[in-house]
């Protein structure tokens, strides 16, 4: 094998130069040759697949990457993530199928957007931690980057707004203020406390001259307190000054608090109703209708990414890589592992299907309490 190594560098050396001197000869056409030879990927913008040069590649299909940066994130909005195996303090396994997988950095995302101003949106980002894509943006007055969720259709150059500084009353902005240093110990903070109970009782809405329907619902906001949403993607604002039937994400569930709902790949949610005081309406995906205050956080637009869910891995191997374990079947289990387990042959003992702690796995009902704030709850299999 050396022998013959060394036989054909001579024959390409000989041969090379006379090739390259010939009319013959076609870089161009020779190196787009070589280019299809290694193209072992295809990307059309949509999904990226792969030649199937291994029976694990040949079903992959991962979502289109192309639009987003391609080095790392910055390091300064980014935390280490230490992982635990699923184990507890005692280190018992308390959450089985986890371990292993490559090192990650948590992205720390701005939930809240409560900073005002116009922020430029630098570039769309990949998150290990999350299905959604994330965006850097920069603030444009004070220059601090800062990550949130991006939306689908939000492009690098874009411009979003915050407006839930807007949506603070003089008794919130009291409060936010009291929250800080207290210095005199009990004292002070009771003096604070009811420096902030006078200001809200001043506080009382009036009717300023001048003053716009900013809704379809006749919601009369104050020109000189408010300055009227620009309702692009992105833009984040309190339920009561988003319109209604609008498509909204990260939809927080308490006031001024951080979003919760609605935050992974593709999801959204639709206002129903909203008012300037009291309590707004919302539909998820799942079908269920609930209450939200209209003073919680909401963003305009859907989540990125979509085609997240068309996604498949193909191979054992990549769970492994994204810190998953192998999942072993209960009727592969002994009768003390499992309730499906023991027997002879395929059986599960004519038990409907169950968790290794006995609860039903498939139909059953397992929510002992159901919020308040839920008006529908999401469809039934049956209901179907």
């Amino acid at each position: 094998m050396l022998a013959l190594r060394f036989g054909l560098q001579r024959i390409s050396a000989a041969i090379g130069p006379r090739l390259a001197a010939s009319s013959l000869w076609k870089p161009a056409t020779c190196a787009g040759l070589q280019v299809r030879g290694m193209a072992n990927t295809q990307d059309d913008g949509q999904f990226k697949t792969w030649k199937p040069l291994s029976p694990t590649l040949r079903h992959r299909r991962m979502a289109s990457r192309k639009e987003l940066h391609k080095g790392g994130p910055v390091r300064e909005l980014t935390v280490a993530r230490r992982r635990s195996g699923g184990r507890n303090n005692t280190g018992r396994i308390t959450c089985r199928h986890r371990g292993g997988g490559a090192k990650r950095r948590i992205r720390l995302v701005d939930f809240k957007r409560k900073d005002p101003g116009p922020q430029q949106v630098i570039r769309l980002e990949y998150d290990p931690g999350r299905s959604a894509h994330i965006a850097l943006i920069k603030h444009m007055e004070s220059g601090v980057l800062s990550y949130i969720l991006a939306p689908a259709g939000l492009k690098p150059g874009a411009v979003v707004q915050s407006y839930m500084a807007q949506g603070l009353t003089k008794p919130q902005a009291a409060e936010d203020a009291s929250d800080g240093p207290k210095q005199g110990g009990r004292a002070a903070g009771s003096a604070q406390e009811g420096s902030a109970a006078e200001v809200a009782r001043d506080a009382e809405p009036t009717e300023v001259p001048g003053a716009q329907d900013y809704s379809s619902e006749g919601l009369v906001l104050k020109a000189g307190d408010m300055a009227r949403p620009s309702l692009e993607v992105g833009n984040c604002m309190p339920l009561k000054l988003a319109p209604i039937g609008s498509i909204i994400h990260g939809i927080g569930l308490h006031p001024f608090g951080r979003a919760q709902l609605a935050r992974s790949a593709g999801t959204w949610a639709q206002l129903l109703y909203t008012a300037p005081t009291g309590l707004a309406q919302i539909k998820l995906m799942s079908g269920e209708i609930r209450r939200i205050p209209v003073d919680a956080c909401a963003t305009l637009g859907r989540v990125s990414n979509p085609n997240h869910k068309h996604e498949k891995l193909g191979s054992a191997g990549a769970r492994r890589r994204r810190g998953w374990r192998p999942t072993v079947r209960g009727t592969a289990m002994n009768t003390n592992d499992h309730p499906h387990g023991g027997g002879r042959g395929k059986s599960k003992g004519n038990k409907h299907p169950r968790s290794p702690w006995g609860k039903l796995a498939k139909g059953g009902k397992t929510r002992r309490k159901i919020s308040s704030m839920v008006i529908r709850g999401r469809p039934r299999r049956s209901q179907r």
